[in-house]
């Protein structure tokens, strides 16, 4: 007889082999034709809302592990809230204004801007932008990443772009707006103002260069400790050589003692502090201090310019230290905020010798039409000519640089629009208070950046944005900007778009019969464009308050850790300026990605990673389990070989549900379940696990530490499932007969466990918990994502079963060591050929002895022997847990065909000679 065949063996048509880059798109594209994500909003509609507003990433080529990372954080979370029960509605969006987008329609379009109108030239860009949407989209959806994706937001539709004009009209209405000429970062190659916020710091190499300013004037000061003030210098230092064209003054500190310091025959004044520092810099080793002043004594000497006709002041700087240089600071208040701020304490000229592209005007006298960078070279060499520079040498040092273009910015003196953060610092810097920040320490990161800003630089003189809604009378070259003004605006732009203002002349922009207070009733038009930034950050208003769905404030903001300085502050200054309120509950900032080894992804280590590569090869489920398995505030590793490991542990979850699948093959929920009570002790303890990881997880989802989850799920499946209960249940799934109460109510428990796993997955790989579910049995709704978060069950919980079973599988750890060693030695080949013969005293014996019965299933052996401990002959093992000592024979009688055991009573049934009398059993 083939005693296989009366088996239960399991049988499921859930394959083994995920298969997820060719089955995840036919997943996605039935979720699509069943309506999934505006099914689970109409099912929790009415209950509590949850907001997660999306921050817009740039439209602009394929999506990177960045986008990955931060996009399936944010599906995690909208699909966990869903299941959960809240009204979780997701907006995704797109930045789709700025410089790149115009750079990549002059590069690929072969446009220039200068041969096409701006209208033309907007619709080229707008036309690109909108390509970018639709290729990222696709992107993003086939990550498994669910929302409103035929309802999405750009920042370039019509009704968003005329709600960033109402923000900024009523942070002109409270006086917020203001033109200025002041220095900027600006960026010669992209010709336009930069914000902070696009700044990135990068070493670059620079010269640093110590040089003479002749004294002219010394105020009668030094007249007791030189003979003349023939060869007396200042003597400055600095990294920009460039900027010397706009030198109009030497700061000094006037709390600073400073030095005539005699060197052969010149005389130099620097820092008594810095002096013999300097020294040893410019290499002189001989040297005589003369006298020391006080830095208040020195103001308003006068000093020759090295290389200009005119005189350089000195005067007293609050900003002079004396980390550097010599105390004596060179002061260009056209190319420095701080070298501004005190020229107009003391009435010195904004001079800007440089111009939008990076050359030298006439105001920079000989150097005119040079480049800045390359202008460097030609003036230390006419400043060594006339004797002037004393030292020089290149430094590396952290500098500026854009970051859309990746090349060193400029500080250049321009008329400008900015914000004035100090209007409403104060406010925001107690809104911020009020937020959750995760990690904890974005509270201070972001409070120390918005201390620190004083105004917003908000213009920029490009092409494709929303243009500055200003207007010039032509008379007197006031601005206009008014309630009226901006209404007119606010509706021109939801009808027609932003296009409107180069399409539309002025007196068609604006209210009938408007006048200028000096009469005249001719206009121009601002022809800059706001910040990218001033675009996103307007969102709350133009996303949270335009969509039906959303609600203000936001519970939750999710970007890089970038954005403290980006979207999150954008978004808090608008929101604080115009509402009073932040913009959100609770931000969350996740790391960068990097390599296997902690370094930074680029092209020339030629150790990125490709996600579109990815899902074609593992599936994007693989990526969402990397994401999970990260601690995402803080950097995040991936390799390839990280990807492996996703794999394994991928494997095995799957794994897990497809035993379970394949037991419950002949099971009927609603016919073959049993109650609680009915339950053996074991699949009691086995629910008491389940309880135990609801609770971890549910709280991990709700304190977004998805890795947590991860771990927790990973060992659940790994160490209480597999290694143990599933294993352990084999015998009773398999053996016994088909409909009897100790199969069902195994059957019960992992029907139970399944159920609630394949929830618990669901919104980190979506894909395999939506295959699990199809073929889960006994449930009507259509999508996993459609049920139920599952909850702990009170009647589970029993402190008595819980405490006894942890104890058994202590002792079980300790006996398969045992077994593991009496393998490797040869004693015993599988698990099932094994005598084990345990010795213990007190409390131990006592214990295993009351469950010795059950201890061959528990085990996985045939025959278990529980003994008071004693002499023992032979070689035993020590268990590490327990006071016990283990001894693994070959178990006596012979194989059962049909369960594998070996048992004494194999060969009493003359009927079934092969088997023993337990199987004989399951077979009358």
């Amino acid at each position: 007889m083939d005693y296989s065949k009366t088996l239960n063996l399991p049988k499921t048509e859930f394959p083994m082999r995920a298969n997820l880059p060719k089955r995840e798109p036919d997943i996605l594209n039935k979720w699509y034709e069943q309506d999934i994500y505006n099914k689970g909003l109409e099912k929790n509609k009415g209950n509590k809302s949850f907001i997660l507003h999306d921050g817009p990433p740039y439209a602009n080529g394929d999506i990177h592990l960045g986008h990955t990372l931060n996009k399936i954080l944010k599906d995690i979370i909208i699909r966990y809230k869903t299941l959960r029960g809240f009204y979780a509605p997701y907006i995704p969006g797109w930045d789709t204004h700025g410089l790149p987008i115009e750079l990549r329609a002059i590069k690929e379009l072969g446009l220039s801007v200068k041969e096409v109108s701006p209208v033309e030239f907007r619709n080229k860009c707008r036309d690109y932008a909108l390509s970018q949407v639709e290729r990222q989209k696709e992107q993003f959806k086939r990550l498994g990443v669910t929302g409103d994706w035929d309802n999405s937001y750009l920042t370039l539709k019509p009704e968003y772009e005329a709600h960033q004009i109402e923000i900024f009209g009523e942070m002109a209405k409270k006086g917020y707006i203001y033109k200025g000429l002041k220095p900027v970062y600006w960026c010669p190659s992209c010709e336009t103002a930069l914000a902070e916020a696009e700044i990135e710091y990068k070493d670059k190499v620079s010269p640093s260069i110590y040089v003479k300013f002749e004294l002219v004037d010394d105020k009668g000061l030094f007249k007791d400790h030189l003979d003349s003030l023939e060869n007396v210098y200042f003597v400055i230092w600095t990294t920009t050589p460039w900027t010397l064209p706009a030198n109009l003054a030497i700061s000094v500190g006037p709390e600073f003692e400073y030095s005539l310091v005699e060197v052969n025959n010149e005389v130099y004044v620097i820092a008594k502090e810095l002096t013999e520092n300097v020294m040893k810099e410019v290499g002189i080793d001989e040297y005589k201090i003369l006298a020391n002043f006080n830095g208040k004594m020195l103001e308003y000497m006068k000093t020759k310019h090295p290389f200009i006709e005119r005189e350089s002041v000195v005067i007293l700087g609050d900003h002079v230290t004396l980390d550097a240089g010599t105390g004596c600071v060179h002061t260009a208040p056209g190319h420095g905020q701080e070298d501004f701020l005190i020229g107009q304490k003391y009435n010195l000229d904004v001079l800007n010798p440089v111009d939008d592209k990076g050359h030298f005007t006439d105001k920079a006298g000989k150097y005119e039409g040079l480049y800045y960078a390359k202008a460097n070279k030609v003036i230390l060499n006419d400043l060594e000519q006339s004797g002037h520079l004393i030292a020089k040498k290149d430094i590396t040092h952290s500098y500026p640089h854009c970051w859309r273009c990746k090349g060193p910015v400029i500080f250049r003196a321009t008329e400008q629009w900015f914000a004035s953060v100090d209007a409403f610092k104060d406010e925001a810097v107690e809104a911020a208070k009020k937020v959750e920040w995760i990690p904890g320490w974005g509270e201070e990161r972001i409070i120390n950046m918005i201390k620190d800003r004083n105004d917003w630089c908000i213009s920029r003189q490009r092409i494709w944005g929303v243009p500055i809604p200003i207007f010039y009378c032509e008379e007197c070259g006031k601005e206009l900007i008014n309630e009226e003004t901006i209404a007119k605006v606010f509706s021109i732009f939801r009808e027609k778009g932003s296009n409107a203002w180069y399409e539309m002349e002025a007196d068609e922009l604006l209210p009938e019969n408007t006048k200028c207070e000096c009469g005249c009733t001719k206009f121009k038009k601002e022809m800059d464009i706001m910040d990218v930034w001033f675009d996103s950050g307007s969102s709350h208003k133009s996303v949270i308050e335009e969509y039906e769905e959303l609600t203000y404030p936001a519970d939750l903001y999710l970007e890089g850790n970038d954005q403290y300085r980006g979207w999150f502050q954008s978004s808090l200054l608008t929101a604080i300026a115009t509402k009073g309120t932040s913009p959100y509950r609770t931000v969350i900032t996740h790391g960068m990605i990097v390599d296997g080894e902690g370094r930074k992804m680029s092209k020339s280590l030629g150790n990125g990673v490709d996600p579109l590569e990815v899902i074609n090869k593992y599936g994007a489920d693989i990526l969402r389990l990397w994401v999970s398995s990260s601690d995402y505030k803080s950097d995040v590793r991936m390799s390839n070989e990280i990807l492996k490991q996703m794999s394994e542990v991928y494997r095995k979850i799957r794994n897990t549900a497809r035993f379970i699948l394949g037991n419950l093959y002949d099971f009927e929920p609603e016919k073959d379940a049993v109650s609680y009570d009915e339950l053996l002790e074991m699949d009691k303890w086995a629910l008491i696990k389940l309880n135990r990881l609801i609770e971890k997880v549910t709280k991990a989802y709700d304190s977004y530490d998805f890795h947590v989850i991860y771990h927790a799920i990973h060992n659940f499946c790994v160490v209480d499932m597999s290694s143990f209960y599933l294993d352990v249940l084999k015998d009773r799934l398999y053996t016994l007969r088909s409909d009897s109460k100790s199969r069902r109510a195994a059957q019960t428990t992992i029907d139970i466990i399944l159920k609630a796993l394949v929830k618990m997955i669901a919104p980190i790989i979506p894909f395999t918990a939506e295959e699990i579910w199809q073929f889960v049995k006994g449930e009507d709704v259509i999508s996993v994502h459609l049920t139920d978060w599952p909850e702990p069950k009170a009647e589970y919980y029993n402190e008595a079963i819980e405490s006894k079973w942890n104890k058994i599988i202590s002792y079980r750890e300790d006996i398969t060591k045992a077994l593991e060693i009496a393998r490797s030695q040869k004693i015993i080949g599988h698990s099932l050929n094994a005598l084990v013969k345990i010795y213990a005293k007190d409390e131990d014996y006592d214990f295993l002895k009351s469950i010795e019965e059950r201890l061959p299933e528990i085990l996985i052996v045939s025959k278990v022997e529980v003994n008071e401990d004693n002499e023992i002959d032979g070689d035993y093992t020590i268990g590490e847990n327990n006071d016990i000592k283990v001894v693994v024979e070959q178990a006596p009688g012979q194989k059962c065909e049909r369960c594998w055991t070996f048992s004494e009573t194999v060969g009493e049934s003359p009927e079934h000679p092969t088997i023993c009398a337990k199987c004989v059993a399951n077979l009358e």
